[in-house]
């Protein structure tokens, strides 16, 4: 602790803190940040604190969640403290259970409640060195959780190496760097521990040490003697070369370690390999199965090995000493010490195909094949990275030229959705032989790259179809993942093309190939396509394939959420979108997370959550910029053009849409260039302009009809409606109304029924089909899930009613309207429903008083409730648990002067006679 008074007193503060919080100890190796953790231990120990401690292993560091079951397994039976929720987070997570895998903000909850619970008897510190070594999904679960221990009784310190990046260095939290030793400290601390030493020697290791703690303490040993001149420099390498401080400390490992006999040296191969914890403290878990070195005490002579005080196991003095083990041992040791590992671990397939790897040289179809199921287990666990590695092993070790090409295109598809097309790119050229031509897993990744990296969607459409023509002629009875891949990506390729003569030649090539394809990718043909003539039981089609969740590759669930987008059904599936968003973000399969994270944005839009789709918009936007997927960058910034349109910022819209636009037309990505013409269809409605409205509409799609594969022709029916009756082209605004009704959109999807239903309410010349349609709208049992359309359908009733039946009658529907706008923010639409509430004679009133009593979250409770849904059915709508659903119904009751559910439909209805009145 020389030298550390501004350290040891930062770490005392922060352990005698009220509340909990995280800190990060960052500096080189060797510089003492073990030390500190163990000064933190023993300041909590004396405070009454119960300390727990893990070890980062590097051998670990593709094993998912590996980090958090060390750091987190001595608590694990205070789990069924817990309520079935997080119970079962930990069961998925940890092997438990049977249940998917759990997204990083579920576990980070589940595993802040675990934490809370362990430290409410007695206050917690957790401790975690080289924290560099954890996989990616224990450091995001471990960060998530590290910055929300404000209001707990835990702290968390972790000690990281500054040269090795890690998860940790974007995980925000405060930090206290750890640097080397002034040189007045450097000699207090040399001459301390090794007094006497020879003048030349002492100067060499103040010289080579730089202040590091470590190497003070480790060089002299090595150097003292009566060839302290000659060992400095057979140590040191070169006098004119310096070698970086590890290496030289590794130099004076190995030298003890080659003096060690064969047998030891093999139980310190094993260990490290095993990623035996270094230091006391470090043992593993109880009931974390892991190799215990035996008859070792030589090398504890040898300063090599410490044993740990409780255990008593062989555990090593510092990480530098179990990297030296490992390099000094030749090949074939390294193999077979990964041999005896593989069958330690014969119960944990992770584990055990990570040793299998590194065992063989020579093809093995047995282990290649366990590496496989280890890569499915990894893929289901969020794990890409080992997923890829543990593919491109297993094709490495394959017998068969067709084994190894079926791996390595595997690999290179999961390291396609990972973002990783370097990678993948290099593994399929790696299966090209000399002279042959693109093979359809370089097909797919180079598409891919292009349409996702340039949005190229014409060059794209006409490779892969060519290449699933070659695939159909080659071999017309055989299905293969590789052609669903193909025509997944097909299918991507030509929703944003929206090219009707694409659609057409993919919908007939897709029909010669009959019952090779797959159920799932038919669905994704009608509903991504052309809805208004192929939409027909598209949701019931979703809705069945959501049902085999268990059965699902991660891009499959974002996928199907982009069929249920169209047909207006992403309520239901929020929570599984949300997941993906969660997990694939933070553990590698990142193009799935930014396709889910439109889809919530877009979900957030359409149930009048504005402010939070904002987030998700700007979130998104990062991680697709970050990433270099210009497509999915201009998606997002469509996406919030559109938003910003329906808030009434015209200056933002209109600049995000000339910014999509002006990247997509050349390119003729028609999906988002029809969103740029819907950005400007909304601005100019927001303000009034109906001219301008009318044209951009007349753009996606004419009057009295849908334009083929344009999938905004449907969504904006009301907007071209309304933008046609405001400019007095009546006979077009019902012409266009009429096509809806008669192409079936009411069928097709609730959005669709309700703005139909108010199209034709709009335009009716009969006022009793007027009122009719009105009332179809307006009661719809989805009409609260899209608010900004039911408001201006209540707001275009009101208009209607105050001319045919008078102010009085008007006001009702003008003020649930008004109040609408207003909680959605959408201060233009705002106010044009109070102008016509004043017209139609009321008070200035920016709400109703009756309903004012009521937030909206609560007033949408309660609407589903008086229909008849359950808590849990109301929670899983609008994504809340069903304990905060009944928190609000339990509000609501007194607030309407109520005691029981059944009562909840007759007090809705008297609030809504009370406020027409």
């Amino acid at each position: 602790m020389i030298g550390r008074d501004d350290e040891r007193g930062r770490l005392s503060a922060f352990v005698t803190a009220a509340e909990g919080q995280a800190l990060v100890l960052r500096g080189e190796t060797g510089v003492g940040k073990s030390a500190l953790l163990d000064h933190a231990a023993r300041l909590a120990a004396r405070a009454g604190q119960e300390v727990i401690r893990a070890v980062g292993v590097e051998a670990e560091s593709g094993l998912p969640l590996a980090g958090l079951h060390q750091l987190l397994y001595s608590l694990l039976p205070a789990v069924d403290g817990l309520d079935q929720v997080h119970r079962t987070v930990f069961d998925a997570a940890f092997g438990r259970g049977t249940g998917k895998p759990p997204s990083v903000m579920s576990l980070g909850i589940a595993a802040l409640d675990l934490l809370s619970l362990a430290a409410s008897t007695r206050p917690l510190l957790l401790l975690l060195d080289d924290g560099q070594w954890l996989d990616a999904a224990s450091i995001a679960v471990i960060g998530f959780a590290g910055r929300r221990l404000t209001g707990s009784s835990v702290k968390l310190v972790v000690g990281l190496r500054g040269d090795v990046p890690s998860g940790f260095d974007t995980a925000a939290l405060p930090e206290l760097p750890v640097r080397a030793l002034p040189d007045e400290e450097a000699r207090r601390l040399l001459d301390l521990r090794h007094p006497g030493l020879a003048p030349q020697v002492r100067r060499l290791v103040l010289d080579r040490a730089q202040g590091n703690p470590l190497a003070l303490l480790e060089l002299p040993v090595h150097l003292s003697g009566a060839h302290a001149e000659v060992a400095a420099a057979e140590c040191l390498g070169l006098r004119d070369t310096p070698l970086p401080l590890p290496r030289r400390l590794q130099h004076v490992y190995r030298t003890r370690i080659d003096k060690l006999s064969a047998d030891v040296r093999e139980e310190l191969l094993r260990g490290a390999l095993d990623g035996v914890g270094a230091a006391p403290g470090s043992t593993p878990a109880p009931g974390q199965r892991q190799y215990r070195m035996r008859d070792a005490h030589e090398a504890v002579a040898a300063g090599l090995l410490d044993i740990a005080p409780v255990s008593g196991d062989f555990v090593f003095r510092h990480p530098l000493i179990r990297s030296t083990v490992v390099q000094t041992a030749t090949p074939n040791q390294r193999r077979a010490a990964h041999a005896v590992l593989a069958d330690v671990h014969r119960d944990d397939i992770e584990r055990r195909a990570t040793h299998l790897a590194a065992s063989v040289i020579d093809p093995d179809e047995e282990i290649a094949s366990t590496l496989e199921a280890a890569a499915d287990s990894a893929t289901r666990r969020g794990g890409a990275v080992a997923a890829v590695t543990w593919l491109t092993r297993a094709a490495e070790l394959s017998e068969s030229r067709e084994e190894r090409s079926r791996r390595l295109d595997d690999a290179a598809f999961v390291a396609g959705h990972a973002g990783l097309f370097d990678q993948a790119q290099r593994l399929v050229r790696s299966d090209l032989a000399p002279g042959t031509d693109d093979t359809p897993a370089a097909v797919v990744t180079s598409a891919s790259m292009a349409l996702f990296e340039d949005g190229d969607v014409r060059l794209t459409h006409r490779r892969v179809s060519a290449t699933i023509s070659s695939l159909r002629d080659r071999a017309p009875d055989q299905a293969s993942d590789m052609l669903t891949r193909l025509v997944n990506l097909l299918l991507a390729i030509d929703q944003y093309a929206g090219d009707p003569a694409q659609w057409e030649e993919t919908r007939e090539l897709l029909g010669s190939l009959g019952p090779l394809v797959p159920s799932r990718s038919l669905v994704y043909r009608d509903a991504w396509g052309d809805v208004v003539r192929h939409g027909a039981g598209v949701r019931e089609r979703v809705e069945r394939e959501f049902t085999n969740l268990a059965g699902m590759e991660p891009w499959d669930i974002s996928r199907l959420g982009v069929a249920a987008y169209h047909v207006d059904t992403l309520g239901q599936y929020r929570r599984h979108l949300q997941h993906t968003v969660d997990r694939e973000a933070e553990t590698g399969f990142v193009r799935n997370s930014m396709t889910a994270s439109h889809l919530i944005m877009l979900d957030q839009i359409a149930a009048g959550e504005w402010d939070e789709a904002e987030r998700t918009g700007q979130r998104c936007l990062e991680l697709t910029t970050s990433h270099g997927y210009l497509l999915l960058a201009h998606h997002t910034r469509a996406y919030l053009g559109l938003l910003a349109a329906l808030r009434g910022e015209a200056d933002r819209a209109r600049e995000l849409q000339a910014m999509v636009d002006t990247w997509a037309r050349p390119r003729g990505v028609g999906f988002l260039t029809q969103i740029a013409d819907t950005i400007g269809t909304t601005a100019a409605l927001t303000e009034g302009d109906y001219e301008a409205a009318y044209l951009h509409a007349i753009g996606i799609t004419p009057p009295g009809t849908f334009e083929p594969y344009a999938h905004q022709a449907p969504r904006t029916l009301l907007d071209l409606v309304e933008a046609a009756l405001h400019t007095g082209r009546t006979e077009q605004a019902r012409t266009h109304a009429l096509a809806a009704r008669d192409a079936g959109l009411p069928d097709l999807s609730p959005r669709l029924a309700i703005t139909t239903y108010g199209a034709l309410a709009m335009t009716a010349t009969d006022p009793t089909e007027a009122d009719h349609m009105y009332h179809q709208a307006e009661t719809h049992p989805a009409a609260t899930r899209f608010p900004y359309e039911l408001a201006r359908i209540h707001l275009a009733h009101g208009i209607r009613l105050r001319h045919t039946h008078g102010p009085k009658a008007a006001r009702h529907p003008l003020t649930l309207a008004a109040d609408t706008f207003q909680r959605l923010g959408a201060p233009t639409w705002t106010e044009r429903a109070r102008a016509e509430l004043r017209t139609a004679g009321a008070p200035t009133l920016a709400s109703s008083a009756h309903l004012a009593a009521l937030t909206w979250q609560e007033r949408r409770i309660a609407d589903l409730a008086a229909g008849g849904l359950t808590n849990k059915e109301i929670g899983e709508r609008m994504h809340l648990s069903p304990r905060t659903v009944s928190s609000h119904l339990y509000r609501v009751f007194p607030k309407l002067g109520i005691t029981s559910r059944a009562a909840l439909r007759d007090a809705l209805a008297r609030l809504e006679e009370g406020q027409g009145s």
